[in-house]
């Protein structure tokens, strides 16, 4: 169920992130700042339903899935698409990701 919350996550801050982008960067209306905050808002309660004993290995495994989230959302909404680095850069990541969450821990 981790992967499912990551991945809304991701999508909730890299849109809300992306808002502000439009507004302060491509001089887009302020009111693209009311659902970007919306979007930082629904980030931060989403990534509190992840299943970790400690809030910084549920942030750090987060990273991964922010990366690779942030390619895809360069690719589906910036129509630009992520060369091989990337993906590479993405892979290396997401098996991190997975290291941190999926490591054997004592259970002491």
């Amino acid at each position: 169920m981790s992967w499912i919350y990551y991945a809304l996550a991701a999508a909730a801050e890299i849109a809300g992130c992306f808002a502000f982008w439009a507004w302060l960067r491509e001089g887009r209306s302020a009111l693209w700042a009311a659902p970007g905050a919306f979007c930082l808002v629904a980030f931060a309660l989403i990534l509190t339903r992840i299943d970790a004993v400690a809030a910084g290995r549920a942030f750090a495994g987060y990273g991964g899935v922010y990366i690779a989230g942030s390619l895809i959302w360069l690719w589906a909404v910036e129509h630009r698409a992520p060369d091989r680095w990337d993906l590479i850069g993405a892979a290396i990541c997401l098996a991190g990701a997975t290291v941190i969450l999926m490591g054997p821990r004592p259970t002491a």
